[in-house]
């Protein structure tokens, strides 16, 4: 099963944030909301042929490193059946924000660019990508898109991307300590109380074994993997503007009491407290913990002899949720060739892509209802991830970077006080989290 190059690819993504809001004071003052985005007569570029064209144009597109694996297999395959030709870019994922907002404020954006779907909000707003509303509500699947991507990529009741690669956090658990500990190796926790029974049940097994491990001091790993538990009973984190948070909330504390006491009793790896991201995925494949949230493209990187099971992340009393990472893509709004852009971007949401080409390369696909198809029918794990994709969401702000991903940034703040220190101070914390989404 390949993967992507880098396991940590959502907290690389997530952590990069921190540069998102400078390359948006770029677009804005590049560009403006109207940036090509409209023809001569008014239309929107975006509403021209809802089938494509494929005509033998060259397109131009990019992509982050953090996505090359897949981008260059759906750029193969849909160059070695069609007329047309795309020409790929892969940009280094740390230097990728700052090449869109000079290219956009340059207007020399590529025909066809994907955005880390956090990031997706900003480029939308700041014009940057034609209307596909049109073009999307076309396809026959279209009420089967991946609904977290397409939330983040819309504006004023209109859609600009679709999704190009997802990233699920879910939860793993070692199967071989769960036995060993007494447990169910096929019953992972269906709730938050469970699964901190089982992880301090696994950790009382000692001999180097810890119950569970996670990202005390990476905002990012927090957003991915706290976040869900929260979903999960039916609640938000942000109101849908995205400029005020609930994160002091009877459920949200809930989620952080059960962190302190991990944390307080030792029942995490150690580690836990000054874990920045680096290493945060690279304990559970050493087979010594009982049961952690990571990664659904840790999957694939697990060593064989690994016996271990994958579940969604539950709230405090069940349900069940998940933080949709990955990439958007979309026209850019100065593109002359969105018909033919188009094509490319509708084959690659087909069952031919999906499946025989992504699934069959053991990702998550973007199409809830090939959840199920026949490569990840081979595995019951990735049926569960791609199950997972209708539930997760994935949190829509215009100050998402400086507010949950900048390590001097106040989400930070609220972990840190929720888990390791004053708890009493998480409403504080919470305010200056809403004060920093609106600055």
């Amino acid at each position: 099963m390949r993967r992507a190059a880098s396991a940590l690819t959502p907290v690389r993504r997530i952590a990069a944030a921190a540069l998102a809001t400078a390359v948006v004071a770029v677009l804005a003052g590049g560009c403006g909301k109207g940036m090509g985005a409209t023809d001569s007569d008014g239309k929107s570029k975006g509403s021209g042929n809802v089938k494509g064209v494929d005509d033998g144009t060259t397109l131009t597109m990019w992509t982050r490193a953090a996505t090359q694996a897949q981008s260059q297999e759906l750029v193969k395959a849909y160059n070695a059946s069609h007329k047309n030709n795309v020409k790929l870019t892969v940009i280094p994922t740390d230097d990728y924000q700052a090449k869109v907002g000079t290219a956009a404020g340059s207007k020399d954006l590529p025909d066809l660019f994907a955005a880390d779907v956090v990031f997706a909000p900003n480029y939308v707003s700041s014009g940057l990508f034609a209307d596909l509303t049109k073009r999307i509500a076309a396809l026959p699947y279209a009420g089967d898109l991946a609904p977290s991507h397409l939330k983040a990529g819309t504006h004023d009741g209109k859609k600009y991307v679709v999704p190009h690669t997802l990233d699920l956090s879910v939860l793993f658990y070692n199967k071989a300590l769960y036995k060993k500990a007494g447990l169910d190796p096929d019953k992972p926790p269906t709730t938050l109380a469970e699964w901190d029974r089982q992880a301090r049940k696994v950790d009382a097994l000692g001999g180097g074994v810890d119950g569970t491990f996670f990202g005390g001091n990476c905002g990012g790993c927090g957003v991915f993997t706290w976040w869900p538990s929260i979903w999960a009973a039916g609640e938000q984190v942000m109101n849908d503007e995205g400029t005020a948070a609930s994160l002091d909330s009877p459920t949200a504390k809930q989620v952080y009491q059960v962190y302190r006491g991990w944390a307080k009793d030792g029942i995490t790896a150690p580690g836990a407290k000054d874990e920045t991201g680096a290493t945060w995925t690279g304990l559970f494949p050493k087979g010594n913990i009982g049961v952690m949230p990571m990664p659904s493209t840790t999957l694939g990187l697990m060593p064989k002899k690994l016996d271990f099971g994958v579940a969604p992340i539950p709230g405090p009393d069940g349900g069940e949720s998940t933080f949709v990472g990955g990439d958007a893509i979309g026209i850019a709004a100065t593109s002359d060739k969105a018909d033919q852009a188009w094509d490319f971007l509708s084959w690659s949401l087909s069952d031919k892509a999906q499946v025989d080409i992504l699934a069959k390369n053991g990702d998550v696909v973007a199409r809830t209802d090939l959840a199920d198809n026949k490569y990840a029918a081979a595995d019951p794990r990735m049926v569960t991830i791609n199950q997972l994709v209708a539930k997760g969401q994935t949190p829509y702000s215009g100050k998402f970077g400086q507010t949950f991903n900048d390590p001097n940034g106040p989400w930070l703040r609220l972990m840190r006080d929720a888990v390791f220190g004053d708890a009493g101070k998480v409403g504080e914390d919470n305010a200056a989290v809403t004060k920093s989404l609106t600055d």
